[in-house]
């Protein structure tokens, strides 16, 4: 090869680079994300206006240019009792944003804070609501808008999947009156079952209380929930996990096959529970890259469009 040829043999290998660099470029990640109250004054059934007592979204937006993003809540873990904003909630919308995903951690009521059951699944609903009644002012698509969930905050997220309504028209509050129904779910080691041998009992009575009756252990057992119209959902576990066993997983998958709704589920060999991105465990790491390849493969993820007003 001479000198000329070797020089346009640089310059091919130059573009080639940027042309893939250009196709896996990370969007804008949210350097400050802001913060706002769940409900506007106090949730319903509540006289206090206090933080504890009054849930929030912290939102981790697209850059302000683009439009039409997916968005996904978020549910940290916490076994109903706390929540896991660092390595369940923040670390994960810094990931999402750099795919072009808005992230949005619900900071959910639960027992910890006084509030068991139907506190953390109406806090969940309403932030469904929220994000899609507002769709248009945070430049998202009002048909991907999904929820995620870690463990016990995976529960909840399958029960937001399960537990939904179309909406209230004839509500006053005009959040109320949009469907809460998730488009689709990612769920990490989700506690699901609280009626077979793999529940975890503390996590069910922080969200129950201590002699849950047997039909609402049925209720909110959620694999016996899902229809149909249950939403399509990526789930991923590990076989080491001792808290939340991955039958969890396996249980909720079955069921979803049963109701033709599709699905995807990883069991890694290795990995304890609560990993968050398993950013330093060697398979359980790839879980991230397999979620991005399935929400792209459902269309979740296609180059949102650029605004063209000023």
């Amino acid at each position: 090869m001479n000198s000329g040829q070797l020089a346009q043999f640089k310059i091919i290998i130059m573009l080639v680079a940027a042309g893939v660099a250009g196709l896996s470029c990370n969007p804008t990640i949210a350097a400050s994300p802001s913060v706002m109250r769940l409900w506007p004054d106090a949730p319903p059934g509540v006289d206090s206006t206090s933080s504890a007592d009054n849930p929030t979204l912290t939102l981790y937006l697209p850059d302000a240019e683009t439009a039409a993003w997916p968005a996904i809540v978020i549910c940290p873990g916490g076994g109903y009792a706390r929540l896991a904003m660092t390595y369940e909630a923040h670390d994960i919308c810094r990931w999402l944003n750099s795919i072009g995903v808005a992230g949005i951690i619900l900071d959910y009521r639960h027992r910890g804070k006084g509030y068991p059951h139907p506190a953390p699944l109406h806090d969940t609903q309403r932030a469904i609501r929220t994000v899609r009644a507002r769709a248009g002012e945070w430049k998202i698509h009002t048909n991907r808008i999904g929820i995620m969930g870690f463990s016990a905050g995976g529960h909840l997220a399958s029960s937001a999947g399960t537990h939904f309504d179309r909406g209230h028209p004839g509500s006053d509050d005009p959040v109320e009156r949009v469907s809460c129904r998730p488009d689709f779910m990612v769920l990490g080691y989700p506690l699901i079952s609280l009626t077979t041998e793999y529940v975890d009992e503390g996590t069910m009575h922080n969200l129950l209380g201590p002699s849950p009756s047997a039909e609402m252990r049925e209720l909110f057992s959620n694999e016996k929930q899902v229809t149909p119209e249950t939403p399509p959902t990526f789930l991923f576990h590990t076989g080491d996990d001792r808290p939340t066993a991955p039958e969890n997983s396996v249980l909720f998958y079955l069921a979803l096959r049963r109701a033709g709704v599709a699905a995807e589920m990883h069991v890694f060999e290795k990995g304890r529970h609560g990993l968050g991105l398993a950013r330093t465990m060697r398979g359980a790491s790839e879980w991230p890259g397999l979620c991005e390849i399935w929400m792209r493969n459902r269309g979740l993820l296609e180059t949102p469009k650029r605004s063209t007003s000023p």
